[in-house]
């Protein structure tokens, strides 16, 4: 089987979205897109000036948005109907399909605010799909731990643990992992996967070749590959993440991501004329 590597080494901008909440965007700036990924954002701040604002009302259409909180509390509604409280270690995968508007709102007004959202791209045939969520509670997610390693996993299976998230399109694996200093993670990936790596803070080698060094806050697109091998240097938290291609045409507008500019036309439309919401 094929070693995985490092194909390139990525340090996030920083941005603000929403009313100002200030992140770190790295995938949906270079690369633009990471099929079936379009964006990747990690917020954090203990000043709450950095994110009280929050994300008020906002339509999306073509796209799944996977939010993971790591610390602090989120308030969320949506036009479905749907309302509810995110908390640490929660997650919330949202499937937008024909459109939904939304809101998220930080449920503190002091303390750290630290997480991911993660944009995944839907296929032609599921975008105009009816909306749906799936809320995954921290204290139910499942965890493999011994005295070497965590992993939290959020989709996939390692070893006898599967994640919650099944029968996706995309087979997704996103897992949260913890190593302690010079012990190694080891995974099998399809080589049909588009794969990453986003390393929250310690230091890691990744694969066999030597690479720059990578430290905290970066993300790390891999190679195809089987065998994925990643050392921590200093004690490191990491995202894993990989899926398989969608391989269509997309076409992009903020919140609206299509297979045609047309598409994108079209939702504008609908938001401005009040019939987005199906």
């Amino acid at each position: 089987m094929k070693n995985i590597e490092v194909k390139k080494i990525i340090s996030p901008i920083l941005s603000s979205d929403g009313a100002g909440v200030k992140l770190k965007r790295s995938i949906g700036v270079e690369p633009n897109y990471y099929d079936p990924f379009l964006m990747l954002d990690e917020f954090g701040s203990e000043n709450k000036e950095d994110y009280v604002g929050g994300f008020p009302a906002h339509p999306h259409r073509g796209i799944e948005t996977v939010t993971y909180m790591l610390e602090g509390e989120f308030e969320h509604e949506d036009s479905t109907g749907a309302k509810g409280k995110m908390k640490s270690g929660d997650v919330q995968w949202m499937k937008t399909g024909s459109g939904i508007i939304h809101s998220e709102m930080p449920a503190m007004s002091q303390g750290k605010l630290h997480g991911f959202q993660l944009w995944i791209n839907m296929p032609a045939k599921l975008k105009m799909s009816k909306p749906d969520y799936i809320y995954i509670d921290s204290e139910q997610m499942k965890v493999y731990k011994n005295e070497f390693i965590k992993v939290k996993v959020i989709a996939g299976k390692f070893e006898d643990i599967e994640g919650p998230i099944k029968k996706h399109n995309v087979e997704p694996i996103y897992f949260d992992v913890e190593l302690n200093k010079n012990n190694n993670f080891n995974y099998t990936l399809p080589s049909s996967h588009n794969s990453f790596i986003y390393l929250i803070n310690g230091e890691i080698e990744v694969g066999q070749k030597t690479h720059s060094k990578l430290k905290d806050s970066t993300l790390i697109l891999l190679t195809n590959g089987e065998n994925l091998k990643i050392k921590a240097i200093s004690k490191a938290k990491f995202l894993m993440i990989s899926g398989k291609p969608i391989k269509e045409e997309i076409a992009r507008g903020g919140p609206f991501v299509m297979n045609t500019k047309a598409e994108i036309l079209q939702a504008v439309q609908d938001y401005h004329n009040g019939t987005f919401v199906k």
